[in-house]
């Protein structure tokens, strides 16, 4: 208990904490802050302690998994922004960092069994996205989009920011009638089906989920264009032909950093001479870093968020443009928190899927997720890559007046 009460000390200046220890006995950290309001936390034996003080990267989170660590007052959510708002990315207090050996620990423990081979591609795509069908339909919009939504004002809707979002993809892909697009990690389909409906494109949508591509194949059957939008069980490396454009949203995460020069080399060799492709990436607003134990455990296996920096290093060496980067800052906070709200809202609806602890898990993911946005060093990354310097005009005047007219 020493070792928590001294982290607390530190860590919490603004808001309030109130710990319940094993024994009964309370202690309250922080001062009063309008803004972030007070939290009250339990511990339901000794051994949760140890295990937070253990190994902190996964230890709150397991503990709250096991029921261990109870929230008494207040939410998860609550919780988790107490915290990261007093440590947030821009205030560099560094104080709160992990230690040297801790880091160097967290390294060595991450860098064993990095490689993303093709088997160990799909296994890590299986792990998450094939769960059920259920499950996602309890908290993303009705177009299954699972990843950053655009909002445009923060009040939207979700369904209004993620057709939002699309519309500003399609706008920076500049398609032209008869082309063929490319869309790697086509998810269940929705950009894919958006596509060809707004332009008319040809569309190949590829994942590595089964539950994905039954999905996405059924939904262009039922809309009558499986002949115009199709959809293939395949790895982007086993790829062939030629696309016009090539859109990839929410797939790097999972490319694995050895894999990124493969990946851009391989998105290059399939676009022709005035080619176009828009990668649309979670990313980091520092350098490059390591992924956090419990998201590399329990959520996003072999997954890896890239730094600005290690993208445009493995883009380099090939005879391509990076024509447009655009840095989306609080909107994937904006859309966690809807994605957050609605599980908890249907949280008996998932527990009778799998059980509580999997409901836990589940919105620690998703809070943990929405606080690095809010006030860690997440970000989300829009890079626009072209083969011919002439692919595109040379102001982003069109973007602008295609995505009106897209979401007009």
């Amino acid at each position: 208990m020493a070792l928590l009460d001294l982290f607390l000390n530190r860590a919490i200046k603004r808001g309030e904490v109130t710990i319940t220890y094993p024994d009964g006995s309370e202690r309250t950290f922080g001062k009063p802050d309008p803004e972030l309001g007070d939290v009250g936390i339990k511990f339901t034996d000794k051994g949760a302690i140890s295990a937070l003080a253990r190994d902190p990267a996964v230890g709150a989170a397991e503990m709250y998994m096991a029921d261990r660590l109870q929230i008494t007052r207040g939410t998860l959510i609550d919780l988790l922004v107490l915290f990261t708002a007093n440590n947030r990315y821009e205030d560099n207090t560094s104080g709160l960092n992990p230690t040297l050996l801790m880091r160097a620990g967290a390294v060595l423990r991450y860098k064993l069994g990095r490689y993303n081979s093709l088997r160990r591609s799909k296994r890590n795509v299986e792990h998450h996205y094939d769960l059920s069908d259920r499950l996602y339909d309890l908290f993303l919009d009705a177009d299954r989009q699972y990843s950053c939504a655009y909002f445009a004002d923060p009040a939207n809707t979700l369904e209004q920011a993620q057709h939002d979002k699309m519309a500003h993809i399609a706008a920076k892909l500049a398609i032209k009638p008869g082309m063929r697009v490319l869309d790697i990690g086509c998810g269940w389909g929705g950009m894919a089906m958006y596509l060809h409906q707004k332009t008319g494109a040809e569309v190949l949508g590829v994942t590595l989920s089964e539950e994905q591509i039954k999905v996405a194949r059924e939904r262009a059957a039922a809309a009558g264009v499986a002949d115009k939008v199709k959809f293939e069980l395949i790895d982007y490396r086993e790829v062939t032909g030629t696309f016009d454009r090539i859109v990839s949203v929410g797939m790097f995460e999972h490319v694995g950093q050895d894999q990124y020069g493969v990946f851009l080399r391989k998105c290059y060799e399939l676009l022709p001479r005035d080619g176009v492709m828009l990668l649309h990436t979670v990313g980091r607003a520092n350098g490059p870093g390591i992924t956090d134990k419990f998201t590399d455990k329990y959520i996003f296996p072999g997954g890896y968020t890239p730094a600005l920096s290690e993208i445009l290093v493995a883009s380099e060496p090939l005879n391509w443009f990076t024509a447009d980067i655009e840095q989306l800052r609080l909107h994937y906070a904006y859309t966690l928190k809807n994605w957050y709200d609605r599980v908890v809202a249907n949280r008996e609806a998932v527990i009778a899927l799998y059980d509580e602890r999997f409901y836990r898990m589940w919105t620690w993911y998703l809070a943990a997720f929405y606080v690095n946005f809010l006030n860690g060093m997440l970000v989300n990354y829009q890079i626009q890559f072209v083969r011919d310097r002439n692919a595109v005009p040379i102001t982003r005047d069109y973007m602008a007046e295609e995505e009106k007219r897209l979401r007009g």
